[in-house]
C-alpha cells in the first residue's frame, strides 16, 4: 500500500465565511459528519490529520506572513493514486461551498 496525502481547500473568503456565519449547531452537526467518514474510512486512514493555521512562507531573503487555501490535512493509504481520492467523495469537507480536496502520493525516499 502506497500513502497519500490529502489536502483539504477552499477560498480563504469560503472558509472565513463558513467560520463566521455557522451556529453551534452547524459546527455539531458538521463534526458528526466528520465522525462518521472517519469511522468509515479507518482503514485507510494512517493520520487523521487536523485543520492548518496561518502560512509562513520561508525563502532565502527571509520569511513572510502569506495567505494559501490550504485548510487541513490526513494521511491514508490505498492501492493506487485513483483509490485514495475516491476515499475523500463523500467527505465531510464538501458541506464547505467551493471546496475541494487535492490528493498526492507521498514518494518514499532512497535510503542515504
Amino acid at each position: 500500500m502506497k500513502k497519500y496525502l490529502a489536502l483539504y481547500m477552499a477560498s480563504r473568503a469560503d472558509f472565513e465565511k463558513v467560520m463566521r456565519e455557522s451556529t453551534p449547531e452547524q459546527q455539531k452537526q458538521g463534526m458528526k459528519e466528520w465522525a462518521r467518514w472517519m469511522e468509515k474510512h479507518r482503514a485507510e486512514i494512517i493520520e487523521m490529520g487536523a485543520p492548518l493555521g496561518k502560512t509562513k512562507k520561508v525563502t532565502k531573503g527571509g520569511v513572510e506572513n502569506m495567505k494559501n487555501e490550504v485548510g487541513g490535512y490526513t494521511i491514508i493509504q490505498a492501492s493506487s493514486h485513483d483509490e485514495a481520492a475516491k476515499t475523500f467523495a463523500d467527505s465531510a469537507h464538501f458541506r464547505m461551498p467551493g471546496s475541494w480536496i487535492e490528493v498526492m502520493e507521498i514518494v518514499e525516499m532512497p535510503e542515504m
